[in-house]
């Protein structure tokens, strides 16, 4: 089911009647409740003019036909995308989980994912990661360079 929470923002979908309706909202779920709704001729001008792809109208002239044109034009509003819940890492998370991998990373592989100068990665492992963190990083000379790795520390 399809509830529009009509607000001073405009209007919000929801797939579920909202526990509370704030003050100068309201929740309409069909042309009937519209029709019922408190809402004054120059907010359903509002309303009409803020939806895409609408003809602009400067006068409400009948309330309850622009309401039965304003109806259809809500309910073809797109579904909103779907919040993600998911947080994105930070740049400091991103680099420990490269140094952790087995292969470890360079200091311009870390440079090119974050795009961090090669500097302030060198300053972010000496001091991000092992003065404040206590990580302990390992280096080794390979074929593609200088690789780090964080190691277990030795009392682990």
């Amino acid at each position: 089911m399809r509830i529009y929470v009509i607000g001073n923002n405009g209007i919000t979908l929801s797939h579920e009647a909202p526990a509370t309706v704030n003050a100068g909202e309201i929740a309409v779920a069909s042309n009937e409740e519209l029709h019922a709704a408190p809402l004054n001729g120059k907010r359903l001008l509002a309303l009409w003019s803020a939806l895409p792809g609408v003809e602009k109208r400067t006068k409400v002239g009948d309330r309850k036909a622009l309401i039965d044109q304003l109806w259809p034009a809500i309910e073809a509003l797109p579904d909103p995308e779907p919040q993600r819940d998911v947080k994105r890492q930070s740049k400091q998370e991103d680099v420990i989980a490269m140094l952790c991998r087995p292969e470890g990373a360079t200091v311009d592989e870390v440079a090119s994912a974050t795009g961090w100068q090669r500097h302030t990665v060198r300053g972010v492992f000496s001091g991000t990661l092992k003065k404040k963190l206590g990580l302990t990083l390992a280096s080794a000379k390979e074929e593609r360079g200088r690789v780090y790795r964080i190691t277990e520390p030795a009392s682990a």
